[in-house]
């Protein structure tokens, strides 16, 4: 499963919104599994192939109620035949009718535990809250960064890349940004686009590399994670009628919003060749438009 990924294919973005000399190219991970799409694949190659060669019998993770993660996890548990187990982001969740996100993972077998957002913050005490038959299963942090998926996440960036001057990409535990840091060039600068409000970021990236050719833009105000405003929803629409680039509206599309809002505002401080990595997540958007409508908006995301 985990040994013939598609190779992704960089495509070059020619949008209205950006004048000037900025180059945008998206590298196109999203596509490189039908089922596991962009960093996901990547975070779990190495993971699950250990967990395997180790013994293991089930994983268990972590993450919220449209956790792109969550979904990954159980789709690889039931591709490569090991039960998986989710501890979900508040309790107040499971008396609910399941959102898209977490009703896939219930069909790739998948168990869920809620518990409260509060000790969902201590991951070892949420650990031990929940009773499961196998007491040693093998246990993925949340949004699947370690040392691991930090070695996948290194093979993204591929020779033909070195072109670019700058490589970007939207952050959420920092693992992937930690894989592309160690696989940068010395003329090449990372720029990571934070879509979620995690102090603990910037040092949980140092443990992993070695040099200082990165940076991170805070990017979690009200067009950040899972924050589906008109205007961000308006812009994905945009792209996808100028280029057929379905983005994703948790990590991809708040990245490039703020990258082009950056630009007008005359505020990007970085390189004009840009290589922007598309990191999947499409299966998250079922699960947005179902909130809208829910909220008895007539906006949905494009799909």
């Amino acid at each position: 499963m985990f040994s013939h990924p598609r190779p992704s294919v960089n495509q070059t973005l020619s949008l209205q919104e950006v004048q000037g000399e900025l180059e945008i190219t998206l590298k196109r991970e999203d596509q490189i599994h039908s089922d596991i799409s962009g960093n996901k694949w990547r975070k779990l190659k190495y993971n699950f192939q250990h967990a395997k060669q180790n013994g293991h019998q089930s994983v268990l993770t972590f993450g919220g109620a449209f956790s792109n993660h969550l979904a990954a996890v159980a789709t690889a548990g039931h591709q490569y035949g090991l039960q998986t187990h989710g501890i979900v982001r508040g309790e107040e969740l499971e008396p609910q009718t399941l959102n898209p996100t977490l009703q896939y993972c219930t069909q790739k077998g998948m168990a869920l535990h809620f518990v409260s957002r509060t000790l969902y913050r201590n991951k070892k005490q949420a650990l031990a809250s929940v009773i499961i038959d196998d007491k040693n299963p093998y246990v993925i942090p949340e949004g699947g960064t370690n040392a691991l998926a930090v070695n996948g996440c290194a093979e993204i960036l591929t020779s033909a890349d070195k072109e670019f001057d700058t490589i970007a990409v939207a952050v959420g535990t920092g693992g992937t940004m930690a894989g592309l840091i160690q696989s940068t060039s010395n003329h090449q600068h990372l720029v990571g686009f934070q879509v979620v409000k995690d102090i603990e970021i910037p040092s949980r990236i140092r443990t992993f590399v070695s040099n200082d050719r990165w940076s991170l833009v805070p990017t979690y105000d009200a067009v950040g994670y899972a924050k589906t405003p008109k205007a961000l929803i308006d812009f994905a629409h945009s792209v996808a009628g100028q280029t057929g680039v379905i983005l994703d509206p948790l990590y991809t599309a708040p990245m490039l919003w703020h990258l082009i809002k950056k630009w007008k505002e005359n505020t990007w401080n970085f390189g004009n060749r840009l290589l922007m990595i598309h990191t999947g997540g499409h299966q998250s958007i079922k699960g947005i438009n179902q909130r809208l409508a829910q909220q008895g908006s007539s906006l949905r995301w494009p799909c």
